[in-house]
């Protein structure tokens, strides 16, 4: 006789998602509830190596539209009863003054411990319909012999002295594993692009910290980067360091010397107590442009949320793009007829991948890309008028300073200058676009 626990050895489903984090938890329960009125539900199985509570210093403010994108899902709940704060904009700390941006009325965000948002969403995955949720080791994926298309995964089981590999199949599977990724460069094959690490954000938690503005995120700027401050519980308030590479080899000391001094007087203590308790946390400031998926990445698998595609953490944007990507896919999964017909998912993939640039594009560049252009080259155009024609320091007479504009015979000069800062604005600026317009 064939126990169940034999059954389980081998099993098939219509969707494997590997990776119960922001992305696979939201895409689990957003399909099961929408395919719940088909003749019949969808059966997903939601695979993580850790069900318990994580604990990260990212992922812990979601903007609005990240909210609007958790009502789409109906995942409105998952911000409450978790001591989440609501937030209503940001602060600039410019010379020591707050500079006030609000976001537009009507409109609020949430800050919160990263952990306890992740295990709100794993539950409604859990209670949702036709999911089955397994703890268990992704360690590779099936591949057909003959065709290399994916067809599955082979996981552990986290349970006591477990240790032989079951096979999970699936019609599709879809890697949401963060961004570590463990298949990331298996599933793009040639479409791979590098991942650029920026530097690091390191990490501490003040206690009764009070902020200059209250419920709004504070951006506190240095001479060598910038310290975000967030409230992300009632008593707790996350500062984030923006520590440039090569990270320096005392960073306890970096930031009570580097970074302390620019904060508001009343942050001052709270941050030296925390920086003596807490153990100092990093996480690295990736930025990996999204290539498109389909065309020549393996068949079979899809890539979803930072396993994909990042920007820099102070964007606050990252849930915000993986709730809008997993709406979009859910509501195109839906429509597929065959889960298993790779032309139709292709075909959706490609559709997918240029929906949702308008807004993974705006943020990940913090800003529209064509207005971007505008604004960044009129600023390029502006500083080469400015050098021919506004006065400059040529000397001094009795201490003080005499300015006098350019001479016709300084124009060639000039204008070598300016070729250097229309070359300077290009370098900066057009590989940003090209990422963003071409991948």
């Amino acid at each position: 006789m064939t126990t169940s626990r034999d059954n389980m050895w081998s099993t098939s489903y219509d969707i494997l998602i590997v990776g119960a984090g922001i992305a696979g938890s939201a895409l689990a329960h957003a399909l099961s509830a929408a395919a719940a009125q088909r003749s019949r539900p969808l059966r997903i199985c939601l695979l993580e190596r850790s069900l318990a509570e994580p604990d990260r210093i990212v992922g812990e403010l979601l903007q609005p539209g990240g909210i609007m994108a958790l009502k789409n899902l109906g995942l409105e709940s998952c911000v409450e009863g978790i001591d989440a704060i609501p937030t209503y904009g940001y602060c600039i700390l410019l010379d020591g003054k707050p500079v006030h941006i609000p976001y537009p009325e009507g409109y609020e965000g949430r800050a919160f411990h990263h952990g306890r948002f992740i295990q709100a969403l794993r539950a409604k995955a859990k209670e949702a319909a036709s999911v089955e949720v397994v703890e268990a080791t992704v360690s590779e994926l099936i591949e057909c012999p003959l065709s290399g298309r994916v067809l599955g995964v082979r996981a552990t089981r986290k349970e006591e002295n477990a240790v032989e590999k079951e096979a999970f199949f699936g019609d599709l599977t879809i890697i949401a594993d963060g961004c570590f990724s463990n298949f990331r460069s298996q599933v793009m094959g040639k479409a791979a692009l590098p991942l650029d690490v920026k530097g690091h954000f390191v990490g501490l938690v003040l206690e009764d910290a009070e902020l200059p503005i209250p419920k709004h995120g504070t951006v506190a700027l240095m001479e060598d980067g910038l310290a975000l401050l967030y409230q992300i519980g009632t008593h707790d308030t996350r500062i984030l360091v923006d520590v440039k590479n090569p990270v320096p080899s005392d960073l306890k000391n970096y930031i009570l010397t580097k970074v302390v001094p620019t904060l508001p007087a009343s942050l001052h203590l709270p941050a030296q107590k925390a920086i003596e308790k807490e153990r100092l946390r990093r996480m690295p400031n990736s930025f990996l442009p999204p290539s498109e998926q389909g065309k020549v990445t393996k068949e079979g698998v899809i890539l979803l949320g930072d396993s994909w595609n990042m920007r820099h953490p102070l964007t606050g944007g990252g849930m915000m793009v993986a709730f809008n990507d997993v709406a979009l896919l859910r509501d195109m999964l839906l429509d597929v007829k065959d889960l298993a017909d790779w032309k139709e998912i292709s075909h959706l993939l490609h559709k997918w991948h240029w929906a949702r640039k308008p807004l993974a594009s705006t943020v990940n560049i913090l800003s529209a890309p064509f207005l971007l252009f505008r604004h960044f080259f009129t600023v390029a155009f502006y500083a080469i008028w400015v050098l021919f024609t506004h006065p400059r320091r040529v000397g001094e007479v009795n201490g003080k300073p005499v300015l006098a504009r350019p001479r016709p015979d300084e124009y060639p000069f000039l204008a070598f200058k300016s070729l250097q800062v229309f070359w300077t604005a290009c370098v900066v600026f057009m590989p940003l676009l090209f990422s963003e317009i071409r991948y």
